[in-house]
């Protein structure tokens, strides 16, 4: 045998040139586009069709399933989309990744497209130090496109020869004189291929190398691309182990659809092949199903291959559309909802890793935000039940409020690590390192915010374990400044939900202003009560520290409605505004 051992690690490693090129191509594709992937993820919450087209859409722009479908998913755990609405995307995806394959068999093996490849790379190059942004980007894709195609020509150079290396072929040949059973076995080397590249792009790269090298016939590489299209569904199965029930339904469906699609086709193989095999030897002249030949028949075996990956997926779309509910009804019964474990709190956005695209990467920072500010409502709410209810189990909800506070410090560790991880991009632009710096102050705040909650409740407990009681007076004008506070609040989670551009700060600072005066004007009533002998000292040292304790919550409030604004604000105010009824 010809082939040494030196000689599989040069294959290793033109292989991992192509998944470096492709990677780099994606992630200048996807900084190109920018916001602008933001709004045609947008068209996913219309209808099933239209997320058909967003699916394939936003794979052919990323040149990558796997960010589109973990995207998805992604997007289902944290609500911006329903699991119905995913299963559209999840399909378009599915045909948008065919681009590739035609992309690598035209370019990689029609023509002689390396010298190209190169002659990009140098008229790019320099590029990749420009200050300006959208040239750096395009510069980075292009680059990535040149080293793809380097990549692929050296995949090629680095396949041992049948010839030389007969060898290989009676190895091979053992595992292909089975008929069907042979189909079947390759639809699980062609899955496994994939799990082993982590790239459904790279495994599909090699099958085209090895059916226009002559190692594999053209069914047996059907096969492969069949199987290529399960084990793309393991990275989104894997996104979503930590996500919620929906999350987990919306990888599951990605992987039923595919299996389901394989089976049928597994079903009618032989005449599919034989429509591929006339349709490209009717434009060509040449037949695609030999194992050996002349260079233009292996050429056309891959140009054969990528019609039926992109025919496979298309019918795939086209005969299940119609099935869909019956097959998202299996899955939700397969992946039932458990009620408690899964409404427990966790991370959404983040448990899926940076989003290649910073744009997109703030986004999910920003639902998490959201969630942040979703954990302080609450909170609120208990230590309002806690302070008012007198049926309420007061132990229980102080250990609540305990919980709520120990998963706000998880949520800012894990935030403030999550924006670290993405402000680690390079050239990113000025507006989004400003956006994470001020969304680190955020929810810094929002942290204090939790803390100072959960101080309140302690003080709640002392004061049953005291046997401390306020006067009608002063409980009706704690309630109000708990009113008060719980309208900041509602203004704060209504601005971390918007762009900074749409934040008003009006409203923020009215709530905030009525914060103060009630503390102001409750002060002195209570210093009033204690010189009157309305309660006891005990009773109104827990007052007056809850009230200022309160107050200091508003502040933090205001400082996040500012972050969210993206700007200061501090020396503004809105002069005669009279405290907002709550």
């Amino acid at each position: 045998m010809n082939y040494s051992f030196f000689d599989f690690l040069q294959l290793i490693g033109s292989l991992g040139i192509f998944i470096f090129g492709m990677k780099i191509f994606s992630e200048g594709l996807q900084k190109i586009a920018g916001n602008r992937l933001k709004g045609i993820l947008s068209g996913m919450t219309r209808t099933r069709l239209t997320g058909v087209v967003t699916g394939f859409a936003t794979t052919a722009i990323t040149q990558s399933s796997t960010t589109t479908t973990v995207m998805a998913v992604t997007f289902v755990n944290a609500g911006l989309l329903t699991f119905v609405q995913s299963t559209g995307v999840i399909m378009g995806a599915n045909i948008g990744t065919t681009i590739t394959a035609w992309m690598v068999a035209l370019f990689g093996f029609k023509f002689k497209i390396t010298t190209i490849a190169v002659a990009v790379i140098g008229v790019f190059f320099a590029f990749l130090f420009s200050k300006n942004n959208r040239l750096r980007n395009i510069a980075e894709a292009m680059v990535g496109f040149g080293i793809l195609f380097i990549g692929l020509d050296f995949i090629k150079g680095a396949v041992p020869d049948i010839n030389s290396n007969p060898e290989i072929f009676a190895f091979l040949d053992a595992f292909t004189n089975y008929g069907y059973w042979s189909l079947i076995l390759f639809v699980f080397v062609g899955t496994i291929l994939t799990l082993l590249t982590q790239s459904s792009s790279a495994a599909t790269a090699i099958t085209l190398v090895m059916v226009f090298e002559g190692w594999i016939s053209f069914p047996i590489a059907a096969a492969m691309i069949l199987g290529e299209n399960i084990g793309t569904t393991v990275t989104a199965n894997i996104a979503a182990l930590v996500g919620n029930v929906h999350a987990k339904r919306a990888a599951r469906f990605h992987f039923f659809f595919n299996v389901v699609g394989v089976l049928w086709m597994m079903a009618l193989i032989y005449p599919v092949l034989h429509a591929i095999d006339f349709t490209v030897q009717y434009f060509t002249e040449n037949p695609v199903s030999l194992i050996a030949g002349g260079a233009e028949s292996r050429a056309n075996a891959t140009l054969g291959l990528s019609l039926f990956h992109t025919s496979f997926n298309v019918l795939n779309v086209i005969i299940l559309f119609a099935f869909i509910p019956y097959l998202v009804r299996f899955v939700e019964y397969i992946q039932p909802d458990r009620g408690g474990k899964d409404e427990e709190f966790h991370l959404q956005y983040i448990s899926a890793g940076v989003m290649t695209s910073p744009g997109l990467a703030i986004t999910q920072a920003q639902k998490e935000i959201q969630q942040f500010a979703a954990v302080i409502d609450k909170m609120h709410d208990s230590v309002t039940e806690l302070l008012f209810d007198p049926t309420a189990d007061k132990p229980k909800l102080i250990e609540k409020v305990r919980k709520y506070e120990d998963a706000t410090d998880v949520l800012e560790i894990e935030i403030s690590d999550y924006l670290v991880r993405v402000s680690e991009h390079t050239n990113l632009e000025h507006w989004m390192t400003e956006r994470i710096r001020f969304m680190q102050t955020a929810i810094n705040d929002m942290e204090r915010v939790a803390d100072i909650y959960y101080q309140v409740a302690k003080l709640c407990e002392r004061m049953v374990e005291t046997e401390s009681v306020w006067p009608e007076a002063a409980t009706a004008e704690m309630q109000q400044m708990m009113q008060a506070l719980k309208a900041a609040i509602t203004t704060m989670q209504d601005n971390v939900a918007r762009d900074p551009a749409a934040v008003s700060m009006k409203d923020a600072l009215l709530r905030e202003d009525a914060i103060d005066k009630y503390r102001d004007q409750f002060r002195d009533n209570h210093y009033l009560r204690l010189e009157q002998g309305d309660y006891a000292p005990r009773a109104g040292v827990i007052f007056i520290d809850m009230l200022n304790r309160l107050e200091r919550i508003g502040d933090h409030i205001l400082n996040v409605n500012e972050s969210a604004s993206g700007r200061r604000l501090k020396a503004l105010r809105i002069e005669g505004a009279a405290p907002l009824k709550s």
